[in-house]
């Protein structure tokens, strides 16, 4: 089996591309979860409802008179998408 040129070319732009995916990959860089006093029922809910059943209950303390949101955050109603339950 020979490569030609062509072949060469698609490889390299393979590599590139995946040079460039894991670049900007990275690490996590939302905070997790905490498992305290004050989110140890999601740590419940989740694993038995789900995601989507726990998010409900994030706007009862992260609101404008609890702990706001910073002004770049993205929509407040997918909360567990990106930040993950803390290991326990």
């Amino acid at each position: 089996m020979s490569f030609n040129k062509r072949d060469l070319w698609f490889v390299g732009l393979v590599v590139v591309v995946l040079a460039i995916f894991f670049s900007i990959s990275g690490s996590i860089k939302t905070a997790h979860i905490p498992f305290d006093a004050n989110h140890e029922r999601f740590f419940e809910i989740v694993p038995r409802d789900g995601k989507k059943a726990a998010e409900k209950f994030c706007g009862e303390c992260h609101n404008e008179q609890g702990v706001p949101f910073p002004a770049n955050h993205p929509p407040k109603f997918r909360c567990l998408f990106c930040h993950k339950l803390a290991e326990r």
